[in-house]
C-alpha cells in the first residue's frame, strides 16, 4: 500500500514511522520524563500504547477513524491507550476544538461515554481563560494534534491508586513554570528531531 508522505517545516518527509518515533519521543521525554502524567511510565514502559497516524483531510474522514479505533480497543484490551496523531489535519487550533467537540458528542452519541474519554493535545494549545504564550499552556502541547483515547476504567483504576489527581494540573503548571518557555520549546523541537 503505498504511503501517503507529508513534509515538515525542515522539507523533511514525514512518513507514519517518523511521526510515530517523534510523538514516542515527546511521550517519554516530556509527558513520562516531567511526569505530566503519573500514570503514563507504567504503560510507555508496558509497551501498551499505541500510536495512530491519521493523514485524514476532512473532519467527518477524521471522526470515523476515530470511531473506528474505538472499535480496534474494544477487540484489543491488551493496548491500554491510543494517541491517534492528525500530522496532516486541524493546524489551526481553533478548528481543531471545534472537531474535538464533534468528537465528544459522536463518542456520547455511540454509548461510549463511562467507556472511553477523550484528552487532547495540539501544537498551539491554549487553555480557556489564557493567553497563548502562557507557559501553563505547555501541559497540553506537542508535536502534532493529537487525541488521546483513555480506558475510562484504567483512568479509575489509576487515581484510585495515586489518590487525589486534583492536584496535578497545580503541579504541572508549577513545573511549566520552572522549566521555562525556552526549555519547553526546545523539548518541542526535541521531538520534532527524532528520527532524522
Amino acid at each position: 500500500m503505498k504511503k501517503t508522505l507529508e513534509r515538515n517545516k525542515s522539507g523533511m518527509q514525514l512518513s507514519d514511522e517518523l511521526v510515530t518515533t517523534q510523538t514516542m519521543k515527546w511521550v517519554k521525554d516530556f509527558i513520562v520524563g516531567f511526569n505530566i502524567c503519573p500514570f503514563a511510565k507504567r504503560e510507555v514502559e508496558r509497551e501498551s500504547v499505541r500510536v495512530v497516524v491519521l493523514r485524514s483531510k476532512k473532519m467527518q474522514v477524521a471522526l470515523e477513524e476515530l470511531m473506528a479505533e474505538v472499535q480496534w480497543l474494544d477487540e484489543h484490551p491488551e493496548t491500554e491507550t491510543t494517541l491517534l496523531v492528525f500530522p496532516t489535519l486541524f493546524s489551526d487550533f481553533y478548528r481543531y476544538l471545534d472537531f474535538v467537540d464533534m468528537a465528544e458528542n459522536l463518542m456520547f452519541e455511540q454509548e461510549c461515554e463511562g467507556v472511553y474519554q477523550l484528552a487532547t493535545f495540539h501544537p498551539d494549545y491554549c487553555f480557556s481563560g489564557t493567553e497563548p504564550n502562557d507557559v501553563s499552556n505547555y501541559t497540553n502541547r506537542s508535536p502534532y494534534p493529537m487525541l488521546h483515547l483513555l480506558r475510562e476504567a484504567s483512568v479509575d483504576k489509576a487515581i484510585a491508586f495515586y489518590g487525589d489527581t486534583d492536584v496535578i494540573p497545580e503541579q504541572n503548571i508549577e513545573k511549566m513554570d520552572e522549566l521555562g518557555k525556552d526549555r519547553l520549546e526546545a523539548i518541542l523541537s526535541a521531538s520534532m528531531t527524532a528520527g532524522d
